[in-house]
């Protein structure tokens, strides 16, 4: 078998199919929720620790002073953007979290309630008679 029929066996399976609509599908959630930390979550966040924009916390590495905001200071030289960080990784935390809810879902789904073990078969008379006559002759 040529590698062209296999890749078209692979194909045909659904298993690239699959893992493309899983791969567009994780990115627009991807998006969405990264628009809900930007957008919803890090707005409250920074009201609660004082009204701070944790996306304009940097660090300048070129000896510039922080009044500048991010892009500016970037444009100046390099920073250590410690704020942008701290979204994107609350952005990942929230993501794991709701995919690991996801996965908790779809196993407690899956998990089948144990089959109850099948009933002892009755013997049939005609074989219980037959066994009886055995042992009597053994007897």
């Amino acid at each position: 078998m040529g590698m062209l029929q296999e890749f078209k066996a692979f194909a045909i399976k659904g298993n690239v199919i699959d893992l493309a609509v899983g791969v567009i599908i994780g990115s627009a959630f991807g998006k969405i929720v990264d628009s809900m930390v930007q957008d919803v979550i890090m707005p409250v966040v920074s009201r609660l620790v004082g009204g701070l924009d944790f996306s304009n916390y940097y660090l300048p590495l070129n000896g510039q002073g922080t009044a500048l905001t991010l892009v500016e200071a970037k444009k100046a030289g390099a920073v250590l953007a410690y704020g942008n960080f701290m979204t994107i990784l609350l952005n990942f935390l929230i993501l794991a979290f709701i995919i690991f809810q996801m996965i908790r879902i779809l196993n407690k789904a899956k998990r089948k309630e144990p089959e109850a073990e099948p009933a002892a078969a009755v013997t049939p008379e005609d074989v219980l008679l037959l066994r009886e006559i055995r042992d009597s002759l053994k007897k």
